[in-house]
């Protein structure tokens, strides 16, 4: 029995083959320009056409071992198909048919691991141009993919400053009444020592001042003499010796009182006259420094010198 390549081969077959062709209609060529297409159903086929065509290409790209160039080509005809499609839904919109713009979101720029990214146009291509399977993987082509690494920006000094408020210093730490309930009780012991140290010394002062003015503190012995070295050893020293001149001027003073002696000045001291003399000179040249100028005064005082007017 003949084979199959056998019988297409035959001259009877080939009769029908020819026969089926002539009665085709010739093949339509899609127009170059959508602008072109008067009809609704045919921007509908070109359309559907397109979308064939970028499906097939598309699968194929996806063939790392096509090479280089191959995944070029490959990928500009896909961006251009692409493009083409974009003008025939703008046609079909324009004849009165469906917005496929609206309906069908455009796919995602993704890079190899299928996170979403947006590339900048490489090497002066037009906007929205777009690379698919193996062309991701191209020399060039991989770096616009590379996420650039986070360099951490040093905060300035305003930035700093602008982020501290009240709370920095401490200042709410009081509001909800947790910090006051533990610091209480300390805060009321630490105040009670401070309470009873300051009487402790106040009476030890009382006493060492008692013994110092009465001149008994070098003699005392026992528990006086002991407060007054600790009052001395705390720094009181000076307050006692003060204490202790001011008892002495005193008394010098009671003495010179009951004394009765005289005040005597050694030195001349001027009469009322003279005072009066003195203020009225000041006066005078006040007045003339103020609203007579400084040639006038000197004329004035060799008109002086030659009188022998002293005042």
């Amino acid at each position: 029995m003949a084979r199959n390549e056998e019988k297409a081969q035959s001259m009877l077959n080939r009769f029908i083959t020819m026969k089926q062709e002539e009665k085709r209609k010739p093949r339509e060529r899609r127009p170059y320009l959508a602008s072109e297409c008067r009809d609704l159903a045919d921007a509908e086929r070109w359309r559907s056409e397109i979308l064939r065509e970028i499906g097939a290409k598309v699968a194929e790209i996806q063939n790392e071992g096509l090479g280089e160039h191959r995944l070029r080509d490959l990928n500009d005809e896909i961006n251009k198909l692409l493009r083409e499609r974009g003008h025939w839904e703008r046609r079909i919109v324009e004849l009165g048919g469906r917005d496929y713009s609206r309906s069908s979101n455009a796919p995602l720029m993704t890079d190899l691991d299928g996170n979403i990214v947006a590339v900048p146009n490489p090497s002066g291509r037009g906007p929205g141009y777009r690379y698919f399977g193996a062309a991701r993987k191209l020399p060039g082509v991989r770096e616009l993919f590379d996420k650039p690494p986070e360099t951490r920006k040093r905060r300035t000094r305003y930035e700093i400053h602008k982020r501290v408020n009240a709370g920095y210093y401490g200042y709410y730490d009081d509001e909800d009444g947790v910090l006051e309930r533990l610091e209480a009780p300390a805060e009321k012991r630490m105040r009670e020592e401070v309470v009873a140290e300051w009487h402790r010394v106040e009476r030890v002062r009382r006493e060492a001042m008692k013994g110092v003015v009465s001149g008994e503190v070098a003699a005392a012995g026992g528990r006086g003499g002991e407060a007054a070295r600790e009052v001395l050893f705390e720094g009181v020293e000076e307050e006692v010796e003060e204490e202790r001149k001011r008892e002495e001027e005193e008394r010098e003073r009671e003495k010179g009182e009951e004394a009765g002696r005289e005040f005597v000045a050694h030195v001349p001291l001027p009469d009322e006259k003279e005072i009066e003399r003195m203020v009225l000179e000041r006066k005078k040249k006040e007045l003339l420094s103020k609203y007579a100028s400084d040639t006038l005064q000197v004329e004035q005082e060799e008109a002086k010198e030659m009188l022998n007017v002293r005042r």
